[in-house]
């Protein structure tokens, strides 16, 4: 097998990494101190995504602060995850997540809502290319416990079209039960 000239794979990488876009959540510094003084060393949390229904969090840590967030980005785009969004804008349904301490509930919203959202869950959501979506954080504000418990809530996000075929029927015979769930609870109410 030939190799591929270095310039071309170069080339090629700067073409995948152009697709996705990466925010900054956190940077923590921590000091050692030595006989010298101290040693400051940096820890970057970045959430990474292609805003099309991919998206990865990367945690790194260095001496310096670029240095940090590239290895947190690198991290990232490795642990990319695939959620299904509704019409390419929201959610499927309303789903909860953990993680320690920290507890999130993300709601399915309208066209035109927007991002209702804080600080690290809003990072998260801008990557992945989420339009309309209302989000709580409650219990921790820790960012890294905020991304990995949104991170459980998405990986619980479930299509119709894979709900209808663990059940063995079809799309639209899930979505007319669930059409007629609404017109009999507008009934009741």
């Amino acid at each position: 097998m030939a190799r591929e000239p270095r310039e071309r794979r170069r080339d090629r990488d700067e073409e995948r990494d152009s697709e996705f876009v990466d925010k900054l959540v956190h940077i923590n510094r921590v000091a050692k101190v030595v006989k010298g003084g101290r040693r400051f060393g940096f820890a970057a949390l970045v959430v990474v995504g292609d805003q099309k229904g991919r998206v990865g969090f990367g945690h790194g840590k260095a001496r310096e602060v670029p240095e940090a967030i590239r290895k947190a980005t690198d991290a990232a785009k490795r642990a990319l995850t695939r959620v299904p969004l509704r019409e390419g804008r929201t959610l499927h349904h309303d789903v909860a997540g953990r993680h320690g301490a920290g507890r999130v509930y993300l709601r399915a919203a309208p066209p035109g809502t927007g991002i209702i959202a804080g600080g690290p869950m809003r990072a998260v959501f801008e990557t992945l290319g989420m339009a309309d979506v209302v989000a709580k954080s409650i219990g921790t504000s820790n960012p890294y416990n905020v991304v990995r418990a949104t991170f459980d809530a998405l990986k619980r996000q479930d299509s119709p079209r894979s709900v209808a075929a663990r059940r063995n029927i079809k799309v639209s015979a899930l979505q007319a039960r669930r059409r007629d769930g609404d017109a009999e609870q507008a009934a009741a109410d």
